[in-house]
């Protein structure tokens, strides 16, 4: 019997019924193994190397009612630990499960209508659908599937910023082969589109129906004052262009640019954008240009971190606070908060992201 996704029940935990402190010896047994497989869930979730979201099933995430953004994952499309690598980061990674990094995406959630959509789908999408479950609370509970017709949607759209194998290669995991998704509306630019109905696997996928292309050149609302925005920025755009997604909640405003050339090949100022959001997850794939002897680092150019961090300095605190580094390299120190980047980093006033965040809307 396949997995599939149903709505949750009222999670409500208040009852009127008073219990008799003696319970039964095998309804204790039953309580206890109730617990027992609760928790079993929870280490087996942390263990597969998943964002770990224990505040899915929180009173405080129940309670939410504001639209939100959770944190799916933090580093560059090959995670952390990356492939063949043997460096000490990566080592550690396959040691500790909670350092590991699962390729960066976010969700953004709305508890008042159940709305949820990814930013960008990546090679860790089946993980990062599994911690984003209860996202909104009360929405999506995994189950076993007893009923024939279409799956539940995952996800009501994808928005994907370019053709980065770390970006959008995890569409393939709503196909037959798969998950077998029907109409997924996926939010792309012209170019980004025409690169997918282009394209094997992807051209059959939205001629069979599984995806449903749709575009970015406005706005595109998906709850009460609740909208997503794509900004164009400059970053070799080999198979498409990119971009850069501004989400707009009721209350505040956030920024998701994982990929970027350098700041100074942008015609935005990148400090003016700051001004104008509570949150900004920008491109701290490299530290500084000493990570990947034998690369020509000008071959995959990105903002490195010590050069952000050197053109923020002057910026206000509360400026700098905004900023949060995201799409980390296996390479990169910041991976481990107790390196001196990650010192560097906090004592600049900015942040690490980190998986599993929340940032309220």
């Amino acid at each position: 019997m396949k997995g599939s996704i149903v709505p949750d029940e009222d999670g409500s935990r208040s009852s009127k019924h008073v219990v008799n402190r003696r319970r039964p010896k095998h309804l204790l047994d039953g309580l206890l193994d109730l617990r027992l497989r609760r928790t079993l869930v929870l280490v087996l979730s942390c263990w597969s190397g998943a964002a770990c979201v224990s505040s899915a099933h929180s009173k405080a995430l129940e309670a939410r009612r504001a639209p939100y953004v959770l944190v799916l994952g933090t580093a560059q499309d090959g995670g952390l630990p990356q492939i063949g690598c043997a460096d000490a980061l990566c080592r550690r990674a396959r040691r500790e499960p909670s350092f590991a990094r699962c390729v960066t995406s976010l969700l953004v959630a709305d508890p008042r209508s159940g709305a949820r959509v990814l930013l960008d789908a990546t090679p860790d999408v089946a993980r990062q659908m599994e911690a984003a479950t209860g996202h909104p609370p009360m929405r999506y509970q995994l189950a076993t599937r007893d009923q024939p017709g279409a799956r539940p949607a995952l996800v009501d759209a994808v928005f994907l910023t370019h053709a980065h194998m770390g970006h959008y290669t995890g569409l393939a995991w709503f196909g037959r082969e798969v998950y077998g998704a029907r109409d997924l509306r996926v939010h792309a630019t012209e170019r980004m589109a025409a690169f997918l109905r282009a394209n094997d696997p992807w051209r059959r996928m939205v001629d069979e129906g599984t995806l449903s292309l749709a575009g970015l050149e406005a706005p595109v609302e998906i709850g009460a004052e609740l909208r997503i925005e794509a900004l164009p920025v400059p970053h070799r755009d080999e198979f498409s262009d990119t971009v850069a997604f501004l989400v707009q909640g009721p209350s505040r405003r956030l920024l998701y640019l994982p990929d970027i050339d350098k700041w100074e090949r942008w015609e935005l100022s990148i400090e003016e954008l700051l001004r104008t959001v509570d949150v900004a997850l920008l491109d701290g794939t490299f530290f500084d240009g000493d990570e990947l002897p034998g690369r020509d680092m000008d071959s995959i150019p990105h903002p490195f971190v010590s050069a952000t961090l050197e053109r923020f300095a002057t910026l206000p605190a509360a400026e700098r606070a905004k900023v949060v580094f995201t799409h980390l390299n296996h390479s990169n120190p910041l991976v481990d908060p107790d390196s001196a980047a990650s010192r560097a980093v906090r004592a600049a006033g900015m942040a690490v992201a980190r998986d599993g965040a929340i940032y309220e809307l």
